[in-house]
């Protein structure tokens, strides 16, 4: 069993975190689970983007918890339009 540096056993909990919120919620579960997948791609050894990104999730899950929340926006990086 590999040991986990702080930084991931806080981007775990973060992801623990946003499920529980999540279970209230319809259809926030595939698309946690999903953006989660798509940012472990990222090397280990960017620690600053994954810590940007692990900052900007705490902040999305503050809006997750709110009761007035119904559904998460996202942005998205357009396609080369080469």
């Amino acid at each position: 069993m590999s040991r986990h540096s702080k930084l991931q056993q806080q981007v775990l909990a973060l992801y623990r975190q946003f499920l529980r919120a999540g279970q209230d919620k319809p259809g926030f579960i595939p698309r946690i689970r999903d953006e989660f997948r798509e940012n472990a791609r990222i090397k280990k050894t960017d620690v600053m983007h994954i810590e940007y990104l692990y900052r900007r999730g705490q902040r999305q899950l503050e809006q997750l918890r709110d009761v007035n929340t119904k559904q998460l926006g996202s942005f998205s990086k357009p396609k080369d339009q080469s």
